[in-house]
């Protein structure tokens, strides 16, 4: 009986296990979808119609000229004097966020929203073949391509990890699709600067030069007791293991820290009783948040920036609460404190931010001498009142305090790219 050959294994698929999702330029890109006159053309989003402001998003075409989120609008119609500028309008941003989150399910659970334009999916055993993920990717970018637009695209990262998944989104713009196996390191990675990678920044960069890491290189070739020394402990020792493609941990859900709004005020806004009453709306808007999550704040920060002048800013310890009128309170004497400050000139920037947060399961010191229903609660059940009949009738049906027509159009809710506002704040 001929003897049958030994058979020969195939080689197994390399695996991945993260898909991450970043959109290209997604505030413009809205705007480009929303609007076809602008497609093709260097867009700019800001928060006000003005020179002296900001881009908050640029589109790819704005991006060739050296136009980025945080560039000077008077610099950036220099470097590109056809620049399109459109003011921003996040609850549409929110709006598409949401449906771009309801088209990527429609392939594949979204494990974690890292932001208003990134989202992270930990892939399962039948997706971690390279084939297999790679069909994923593919056939999310064409969903939504088909259901959002032609001009909301993304770039994807397929890695081991989380962090390289994140890293390698970023390789490939617009419209990328990268992939980083334990057999493509460090590979394509000794391309990138320091700085490219999420959690160098500017104050982190030279801390790596003062231990003699000064490429991408030298990062890769250190140790991970350097990478300990280097951070200060144990994010160093997770960074090196992101960095080598180990598995992604789980991170914890962490209670919130702080809420807060700020708001960049347009010029008929900056005389000091507008920009108080500005204050007020962002105010009312974290408090509203506040009693959402089940919180009690016991700190309030006033800050704003004057027209070519400084930061001011005051800070004010109390009691545990989450009503709108002891809070107002609160905000009147630090207003009334940061514009001591700055010598009552015209204000440019307001920001209030509500911290030392208390969850309301938590125990609470009540007066020994209140009979009856504790006057706190009453307060916040009057204010869960007030945010009911907002959100059932519009933004300003009820307001604390007198609110003039040139404020309530104000466009009160703005996007940190780490958080999405819930569709609530656009109503309040």
């Amino acid at each position: 009986m001929p003897l049958l050959p030994p058979a020969i294994e195939e080689p197994a698929s390399p695996e991945v296990d993260w898909l991450f999702l970043d959109l290209n330029s997604f505030f413009a890109s809205v705007e480009q979808q929303e609007n076809p006159a602008l497609r093709g053309k260097p867009v700019a989003v800001v928060p006000v119609m003005t020179d002296a402001t900001c881009a908050i998003a640029a589109s790819a075409q704005a991006k060739k000229f050296g136009i980025k989120t945080g560039t000077n609008i008077g610099e950036a119609r220099h470097k590109c004097p056809d620049l399109q500028l459109v003011l921003a309008r996040h609850d549409k941003y929110v709006e598409y966020h949401h449906a771009i989150i309801k088209e990527v399910e429609r392939h594949y659970p979204v494990t974690s929203v890292c932001s208003i334009d990134e989202m992270a999916l930990r892939l399962d055993r039948l997706r971690r073949p390279l084939p297999a993920a790679i069909d994923l990717a593919k056939r999310i970018k064409a969903g939504l391509r088909r259901t959002m637009g032609e001009c909301i695209t993304c770039s994807i990262g397929l890695a081991p990890n989380r962090f390289l998944a994140k890293v390698a989104s970023d390789m490939q713009k617009p419209d990328g699709l990268v992939i980083l196996t334990p057999a493509d390191l460090p590979g394509r990675l000794l391309d990138l600067e320091l700085r490219d990678l999420p959690g160098i920044g500017r104050r982190m960069e030279p801390r790596l030069h003062a231990v003699g890491i000064r490429s991408m290189r030298e990062l890769w070739e250190a140790s991970r007791e350097e990478m300990h020394q280097a951070w200060g402990g144990v994010v160093g020792d997770r960074f090196w293991m992101a960095l080598h493609g180990e598995p992604s941990e789980d991170e914890p859900e962490t209670e919130p820290k702080s809420i807060g709004h700020s708001h960049v005020l347009s010029p008929e806004l900056r005389k000091p009783p507008q920009a108080a009453i500005v204050l007020r709306r962002l105010l009312l808007k974290a408090a509203s948040r506040l009693r959402r999550s089940n919180h009690r704040a016991t700190e309030m920060n006033v800050s704003i920036r004057v027209e070519d002048g400084p930061r001011c800013e005051a800070h004010q310890r109390f009691s545990a609460v989450n009503d709108s009128l002891a809070l107002t309170e609160v905000m009147r004497g630090l207003w009334e404190n940061v514009m001591r400050q700055a010598r009552w000139q015209r204000v440019k920037k307001v920001a209030v931010t509500l911290s030392g947060l208390e969850s309301l399961t938590q125990p609470q010191q009540l007066d020994l001498f209140t009979r009856g229903e504790d006057p706190r609660q009453r307060r916040e059940s009057l204010s869960r009142v007030l945010d009911a009949i907002n959100k059932k009738h519009g933004r300003d049906s009820i307001v604390v305090g007198f609110t003039p027509d040139t404020v309530r159009t104000f466009s009160g809710s703005k996007i940190a790219f780490n958080r999405i506002p819930d569709r609530e704040e656009f109503k309040e």
